[in-house]
């Protein structure tokens, strides 16, 4: 079953979901649900207590519910109590809140856009600019982020069609690539922003997205012209495809005086519109 983590907002609340691209089904943490219609600080405990009252009552409801992996607070993935669209409509009405009804109908609409974005693909990545808007994000900002999902999708594809399994090795790929270029492994480089479970790519600057693109175009590039058919030689490129990114980065800190890599995160500094140290501006 092909399954996709997701994060959907509600009022700027974040909501964990996984779409399930065979049933075509969203499934939704209840735990995240409870927290926003309760303003509960310890919503797990209201939901255990629910499943008790549920239980006793002698609903099916909470024994039909299933569990998938996602990722929690302290950032590693964790079995989770998830419902899908129509088991959450079902379960919403046992919790009294004023925000029921506002959340049924945000509900309704995160299901039909999901459709809608099958038929349409463009429909996705407006999506994506207006997640990106709402949490702060510049337009400039954006609009590089957004290309980069386009450049490391046709890596990825590029990896699939030479036989890289997904997983491990894209993991182990990418961060050879990233520490090639940025002299920083993935878990140094989220170290270095004092990032835990979030997305690294969610917070690099301008500047880093551009030389990480750099990067991984280089990579596809020549993977393609040299038909890498180990994972050996698949590692081989991907550090040639990172040299290419480093001797740029190298020589942007030499003309520039600054650091091309930032310590700057979401929350400190790229959504409210702090300066991009290796370029000396606002983005």
């Amino acid at each position: 079953m092909a399954k996709k983590a997701n994060i959907q907002l509600f009022e700027s609340k974040k909501v964990r979901t996984v779409w399930d691209e065979d049933k075509e089904e969203w499934y939704f943490s209840i735990v995240d649900v409870v927290e926003i219609l309760t303003d509960s600080p310890r919503p797990r405990k209201y939901w255990n207590a629910l499943k008790t009252k549920l239980n006793a009552e002698g609903s099916e409801l909470s024994q039909n519910l299933g569990q998938l992996k996602l990722l929690s607070e302290d950032g590693k993935k964790r079995l989770t109590d998830v419902a899908n669209t129509e088991q959450l409509f079902r379960l919403i009405q046992s919790i009294p809140s004023p925000k029921a009804e506002p959340f049924k109908l945000w509900l309704a609409q995160v299901a039909k856009e999901r459709l809608d974005q099958l038929q349409d693909p463009e429909l996705s990545i407006e999506q994506a600019m207006l997640d990106y808007k709402r949490l702060g994000y510049s337009e400039n900002w954006i609009n590089q982020r957004l290309k980069s999902i386009e450049i490391r999708k046709e890596l990825t594809d590029e990896w699939k069609s030479k036989g890289v399994n997904e997983g491990i090795e894209f993991a182990t790929l990418t961060d050879i690539i990233t520490k090639t270029w940025s002299d920083k492994t993935t878990k140094e480089y989220k170290q270095f922003k004092g990032l835990k479970k979030e997305n690294l790519r969610d917070n690099m600057t301008n500047t880093e997205l551009v030389l990480n693109m750099l990067a991984e175009l280089s990579t596809k590039n020549i993977s393609e012209v040299s038909n890498p058919e180990t994972f050996d030689e698949h590692a081989h490129v991907a550090v040639q495809g990172g040299e290419i990114a480093r001797n740029a980065r190298q020589e942007l800190e030499l003309k520039t005086g600054k650091p091309a890599i930032s310590p700057l995160n979401a929350k400190s500094g790229i959504t409210i519109g702090k300066s991009d140290p290796a370029l000396g501006g606002s983005k």
